[in-house]
């Protein structure tokens, strides 16, 4: 059965203190990486479909600020300030649809969503990458197979109506909107969407409830409805339905492992079987060696029955050598291979057991008061959403205007 095809995006918050580390990788302005699958010489065909020039993109985020077109009022200096969105789908997808210039079509149309989604002018950077070897899809098809995929960078803008007080000499304008701003916030721009039926109305649980939709699940039904009214086929909506969604991500992520684990284990017994056979028809030759009885004279005398297959054998001498060099090189490969599988095996049940106690005690108190969990963790939403709105906006001071520098005519460039 064909493995199938989903089309993904997630979401990753970032700091402006954390978001250079970030920016290192993206824009490739590293001489080397964490990643050894990067292959720098490959790093030319990425795909720059909006960029900040020479600036970072916290000094393209400090132009915008001063331009005033957004503004940071009330967050903390460790607020997520910046969002990096990861576009991806199966590395076989693109290998089955035309490989790199397909992919480029793709995360065009993938630019576009992102584009409608954050809006033209909020997107610091998107860059498709194109250098990442896939070492899995390389062995199947025995050349160098890469994992195409899309990182934006973006700023969670919402506008923000910021109305009259009291304070105001003209009673009339009291309570009417002074301006709208924008204002970065990724808790307002991804709050959890109301659900509602066929007909419009709010759906409601058994208390009575209004029941929401997940802010990230709600984006994935987004972004496989625009790749599909784009005309991209052959792949589905990321994990609908799935554990995924309900789960904490802890418990989500152990899961993943347990079940990475148990393919690990069945792949190193299928090597185990093909070694054993290999190893088996090796020693098969060096019986053949040995055989034969040294005479007085010196010379050697062998039964009819050696005779026959040492004939045998003389006739097919070039390509049995041959196969058994063959055979011998498989053992070694295999051998290596079967050691790299269980060192990989050792570090997943190492991370398994870790994951597995971190998750305990939230899974234990789920399991045994699973509403008292549930109004526990909405309390503490409502009291953040509390707080959020009590947020007091003072005005920062102009700062010194930052040289302007020559605009780019192409938005983007390959």
């Amino acid at each position: 059965m064909a493995k199938q095809n989903f089309c993904v995006a997630r979401v990753e918050t970032r700091t402006r203190a954390s978001v250079g580390k970030f920016e290192r990788h993206i824009e490739r302005k590293n001489e080397s990486y964490e990643n050894m699958n990067v292959d720098l010489s490959r790093t030319p065909m990425n795909v720059s479909f909006k960029g900040c020039g020479e600036l970072t993109y916290n000094e393209t985020l400090d132009r915008m600020i001063a331009a005033g077109t957004v503004s940071l009022k009330g967050l903390k200096p460790d607020a997520t300030v910046f969002n990096e969105m990861i576009m991806d789908v199966n590395t076989d997808y693109f290998e089955q649809h035309g490989g790199y210039e397909y992919a480029c079509r793709f995360y065009e149309a993938a630019f576009h969503f992102a584009e409608n989604l954050y809006g033209k002018d909020n997107i610091i950077s998107a860059v498709m990458h194109a250098d990442e070897l896939n070492i899995a899809m390389t062995e199947k098809y025995g050349r160098p197979i890469y994992h195409y995929h899309l990182h934006i960078m973006a700023l969670p803008v919402v506008d923000k109506e910021v109305r009259w007080t009291k304070r105001c000499k003209d009673p009339a304008l009291v309570g009417t909107v002074k301006e709208v701003i924008h204002q970065v916030s990724h808790s307002k721009k991804w709050k959890s969407e109301k659900a509602v039926d066929e007909d419009g109305n709010p759906i409601l649980n058994r208390k009575g409830k209004q029941v929401y939709h997940a802010s990230y699940s709600v984006l994935q039904d987004k972004f496989f409805a625009h790749m599909s009214g784009a005309g991209f086929e052959g792949f589905s909506r990321g994990e609908r339905g799935s554990t995924a969604e309900h789960l904490s991500s802890l418990e989500y992520k152990v899961k993943q492992d347990e079940k990475r684990l148990s393919e690990l284990q069945d792949k190193i017994a299928g090597e185990q079987v093909a070694y054993d056979a290999n190893h088996k028809a090796f020693m098969t030759f060096g019986e053949i060696d040995s055989s034969g009885k040294k005479t007085i004279m010196g010379k050697y005398t062998v039964s009819a029955e050696d005779y026959e297959k040492l004939t045998t054998l003389a006739k097919q001498s070039y390509s049995a050598v041959a196969e058994a060099k063959k055979l011998k090189e498989e053992n070694r490969r295999l051998s290596s291979r079967i050691w790299s599988l269980e060192s990989e095996v050792s570090r997943l049940r190492t991370t398994l057991a870790e994951l597995k106690e971190k998750c305990k005690p939230y899974l234990d108190a789920l399991k045994a008061a699973p509403k008292a969990v549930k109004e526990f963790i909405d309390g503490i939403l409502e009291k953040f959403k509390k707080q959020e709105k009590d947020i007091m906006y003072d005005p920062i001071p102009a700062d010194k205007p930052l040289p302007q520098k020559k605009p780019k005519s192409k938005d983007y460039e390959r």
